[in-house]
């Protein structure tokens, strides 16, 4: 598939499950198990057409990050949420394979730690944004702060705030503040993509008893995980309100099927390609002097 055209298809896939307006946003509308445009494809034809599709995006990634570390001026913000056991590590490992490393850091955010908590909320990924030419990723992000802690307010006392700012209002607040924090990396050459990895209830379930029943993978289980599970529509109001409040075209949210692993990564793939896509990405051009010393120092060794 030539350049162009892969550049265009993946447009088209990322478009199908990109919000940039949150106000008609209803999480019900989305299927987990949604496949787009290969719902209808024969099996064994499709798994070869995809891999060959996701083998192209991965291709035209690694040209355009060569683009973007060289021209050194713009940055690739990545962030991944999602409920246990929909896939973002595999995500990552697939899409970002051909990404060259010196250009490129993963940042995976658990539970703050005590320095972390004696800063306001959106420190610890605010001081790790990516530097200009680089690609961050960040697995879990400021997110947390409208999503877990929302689903258990309880967090919020370790969180050493004046009293009198834990107000109703609070998680409206911290819509603003996150709004305000992407416009202004938006407005500094950052390009912003943010994936809801939205697996369904009974696909995370199936997904638990395999790291259960697999000696390979019982190092993924944490009992917590089933823990969580309990407060399964809490969170799906919290990621509904989050994506409402904070999807915009600068900064857009892409609700990414989750049950069907292989299609997840061709949306990832295809988002980002179309993210990098957007912007004028060109190797960085010599003026008129520097080419006369290239020419200089060319002559120089054919003279040895």
């Amino acid at each position: 598939m030539e350049s162009s055209e892969l550049i265009k298809s993946a447009a088209k896939l990322a478009a199908r499950h990109t919000v940039t307006d949150g106000e008609k946003f209803r999480i019900a509308k989305c299927d987990p198990g949604d496949t787009g445009p290969f719902a209808n494809g024969e099996r064994a034809g499709l798994k070869a057409s995809t891999a060959e599709l996701l083998a192209g995006g991965v291709r035209a990634m690694s040209e355009m990050q060569d683009m973007l570390y060289a021209q050194d001026r713009w940055s690739l913000l990545l962030v991944f949420q999602a409920m246990d056991a929909a896939g973002k590590d595999g995500v990552i490992k697939h899409v970002m394979s051909g990404i060259n490393p010196q250009g490129c850091e993963v940042h995976s955010f658990k539970a703050p730690s005590a320095e972390e908590l004696d800063h306001d909320f959106m420190w610890r990924c605010s001081r790790l944004a990516p530097r200009r030419g680089m690609i961050g990723i960040c697995n879990r992000s400021y997110y947390e702060e409208t999503l877990v802690v929302r689903v258990h307010p309880e967090y919020l006392k370790h969180q050493q705030l004046p009293p009198e700012l834990v107000t109703k209002d609070i998680w409206d607040e911290r819509f603003q503040d996150i709004r305000k924090y992407e416009r202004y990396l938006a407005r500094q050459g950052t390009i912003i993509r943010k994936f809801f990895l939205h697996v369904s209830r009974d696909e995370q379930k199936k997904r638990f008893l395999e790291r259960i029943d697999d000696p390979a993978k019982n190092w993924k289980f944490s009992s917590t995980d089933v823990a969580e599970r309990a407060h399964w529509d809490e969170y799906m109001d919290a990621y509904e309100d989050t994506i409402r409040n904070t999807a915009s075209e600068h900064a857009p949210w892409i609700v990414v099927p989750a049950d069907n692993k292989w299609y997840t990564r061709l949306v990832v793939a295809g988002a980002i390609v179309d993210a990098l896509a957007s912007v004028d990405l060109h190797y960085p051009r010599l003026d008129a002097a520097a080419l006369a010393k290239l020419a200089e120092s060319r002559a120089k060794l054919m003279a040895e």
